[in-house]
């Protein structure tokens, strides 16, 4: 349990041979883990700041397309705003049961880079304010951290504001 400097001891996930084959620089972090611990226990495992570390999100659109957003872990996704940056009338969080067959990655291993198919991707504004982010490194155990634009590279992303702020609903 703890960061690997060098991503030569651990196994390579699609989505690190996808930033390799780009020349996209990484920095994998590795843990001891056998089932799904959420974001936020992942970043105090590794003594990392809440801020820096992104979720990976799948939804459902009322089109029944799927949409990929990716968010600090300690914030909530804005369903509204979420689905205006997709041109869709709503979207819905994919069930847990259906995230594999969707994305080809499981449950706490899933990143936006790599997915089966590229989806309609949007990374969360703030990101932008950041040197680097930490994302899932496509499977349990692995994270990966990189700059916000080469996220958006990798992963076909645009930046757009998705977070839920209370403060939207104040008058």
């Amino acid at each position: 349990m703890g960061k690997q400097k060098s991503d030569k001891t651990v196994n390579k996930t699609n989505a690190m041979r996808i930033l390799d084959s780009k020349k996209i620089p990484y920095t994998t972090y590795s843990y001891e883990c056998e089932a799904f611990v959420d974001a936020i226990q992942i970043a105090d495992m590794l003594g990392l700041p809440y801020e820096k570390v992104y979720k990976t999100l799948v939804t459902q659109g009322s089109s029944k397309n799927y949409y990929v957003f990716v968010i600090p872990i300690a914030e909530e996704l804005d369903m509204k705003k979420a689905a205006k940056s997709v041109k869709e009338k709503s979207v819905a969080m994919l069930p847990v049961k259906d995230i594999n067959a969707v994305t080809g990655y499981i449950r706490g291993g899933c990143t936006a880079i790599g997915m089966k198919k590229q989806y309609i991707t949007r990374i969360d504004q703030s990101a932008q304010n950041l040197e680097k982010i930490i994302v899932s490194g496509g499977k349990l155990g692995i994270q990966l951290e990189l700059s916000p634009q080469n996220l958006a590279v990798a992963s076909g992303a645009e930046f757009a504001d998705i977070l839920y702020n209370a403060t939207d609903f104040l008058d």
